[in-house]
């Protein structure tokens, strides 16, 4: 994808998902329009803060420009799920987020992570979203975030599935399971 721009203006649907098991999740942003679907790899932690940035936004658009939501709007629990192609097209380094008023339409926009030897431009993506849309998609990221490793109540540490040796246990075997 050197250097390309991919505008999906509006998507038929946006999610994001995991595939792997919990501890080596790799996490998903997947995108849809007009038949086409982008697949790209980030972080749970870009993740995280998007889907919380969103709700920052939507708080903030029903504030200054009020519209009420039918369950109509809402999209499809299907829509929310990952659907082939899985393969990335690249990782995400920046992410953005918009809003346009004329389209009432939340925009996302998605870079690729640039390497100091890329030769070549950084890929791009931008995604127009509805308000209901960018709604679901937020409270969906969260869930699956909430999907990994139990915390360890302690340390506040992932706790893997063969048990945690937690630090703040003061040298005793105590495993968190």
């Amino acid at each position: 994808m050197a250097g390309q721009l991919v505008d999906f203006n509006p998507v038929s649907r946006i999610t994001i998902g995991t595939v792997g098991p919990p501890g080596q999740r790799v996490f998903l942003l997947q995108a849809s329009h007009s038949g086409s679907t982008i697949t790209l790899k980030l972080e749970k932690e870009q993740a995280t803060i998007l889907a919380s940035s969103i709700v920052e936004l939507l708080d903030g658009l029903d504030e200054k420009y009020p519209r009420s939501y039918s369950k109509l709007d809402e999209p499809l629990t299907a829509d929310l799920m990952l659907q082939e192609p899985i393969e990335p097209s690249f990782v995400v380094g920046q992410i953005g987020l918009g809003y346009d008023r004329s389209q009432d339409l939340v925009v996302l926009v998605v870079q690729e992570v640039q390497l100091e030897d890329m030769e070549r431009d950084p890929a791009a993506a931008r995604f127009w979203a509805t308000r209901a849309q960018m709604k679901a998609f937020s409270e969906h990221t969260l869930e699956v975030v909430e999907q990994g490793r139990p915390i360890c109540p302690l340390c506040h540490a992932p706790i893997d599935a063969d048990g945690h040796f937690c630090p703040r246990t003061n040298g005793h075997e105590k495993k968190w399971v």
